[in-house]
């Protein structure tokens, strides 16, 4: 009896595993990230740290950002998250224990009048780093000099990062100094169109905010039963009621709302379960991803498994037979 020869499978996995890689790590048309940052404008004094915000709504991509600053029609790069010397500017995440997933925040120590300006939070290209979108609103930026005078109004949010669990009651702190133009205090989650107005003090708001109001500077809140969905990024923002236009931000407070913690044994379950991921299940994660593709992509890795089916369909035919048996 001919011995049973152990083959492997026509197609090799590394072949099928660089299509996969290769085409699920192209995005779609039509997910394009979108860059959220607060529009401002925002007053900072000399010699103090400037935050300025930035997250994307979507998979990061290998911190492929950067800043950029517009004054007087001069563009300048304050910081690139991919490489680069910048002195007196650090991202937020080294200052925080807390991962803080695709926030492109950075902190300007030391401010000075030359700070004034436009800041734009944008991707680019890895291929060019001159590719990058077409500068849209950025963060507005007010420096005030040890000789100015004193600006009608201040906003302070003391707060850079909240961390909460499901069903806290989570405080927002927020002071306003001076008067300014007659208008409403309002709070929103998130930055540009499409941000969520959570709390206004002319009586308006969403379920389980109510308003702290120790004071008459004070327009702090407290979001009630917080849950995952409450997380994001809170600005505390004032209003001119003449233009109905934002008149002054306040510089943000982010908010982390996370799952109450697991019992023991359920964390030992989940690490076992990641641990135990045997190499036969291989082919399932593989072909989830496959089923995600772009259809260009997969109609590739079909016709690379048909091509080698067919070459090892023709050595099959060649291969002679068993040692010993000759033509009769």
């Amino acid at each position: 009896m001919a011995p049973t020869h152990l083959r492997s499978p026509p197609c090799s996995w590394p072949l099928v595993l660089f299509l996969v890689l290769f085409g699920a790590s192209k995005p779609s048309n039509g997910s394009e990230r979108q860059v959220l940052q607060p529009e401002g404008p925002m007053r900072v004094a000399e010699g103090n740290t400037l935050l300025l915000r930035c997250a994307v709504d979507s998979s990061c991509t290998d911190d492929m950002m950067k800043w950029v600053k517009v004054s007087h029609h001069h563009q300048q790069e304050i910081y690139n998250f991919k490489h680069g010397d910048f002195p007196g500017v650090t991202p937020m995440i080294q200052g925080t224990r807390e991962p803080l997933s695709c926030d492109y925040s950075i902190y300007i120590h030391n401010v000075t009048s030359k700070h004034a300006g436009t800041y734009h939070c944008v991707e680019f290209s890895d291929l060019s780093e001159k590719s990058e979108k077409t500068l849209e609103k950025g963060t507005s930026v007010l420096v005030k000099g040890a000789g100015d005078p004193e600006p009608d109004l201040w906003i302070i949010q003391p707060q850079e990062l909240v961390l909460a669990t499901t069903g806290d009651t989570v405080f927002l702190n927020c002071t306003v100094l001076g008067d300014g133009p007659p208008g409403p205090i309002r709070w929103f989650r998130g930055a540009g169109p499409s941000r969520e107005a959570i709390y206004n003090f002319e009586g308006i708001s969403q379920p389980n905010v109510t308003a702290v109001q120790a004071s008459s500077r004070d327009f702090s809140i407290l979001l009630q039963d917080a849950s995952a969905e409450r997380t994001g990024t809170y600005y505390c923002v004032k209003f001119q009621r003449k233009f109905n236009r934002q008149y002054l931000s306040g510089p943000g407070t982010r908010l982390r709302v996370r799952a109450n913690p697991t019992s023991p044994q359920e964390t030992e379950f989940t690490s076992e379960h990641v641990d135990r991921i045997l190499p036969s299940d291989l082919l399932s994660v593989f072909t989830l991803v496959v089923l995600g593709l772009k259809t260009t992509t997969l109609a590739a890795l079909l016709l690379a498994l048909a091509a080698c089916r067919r070459r090892f369909r023709q050595e099959d035919v060649k291969t002679p037979g068993p040692a010993g048996l000759g033509p009769l």
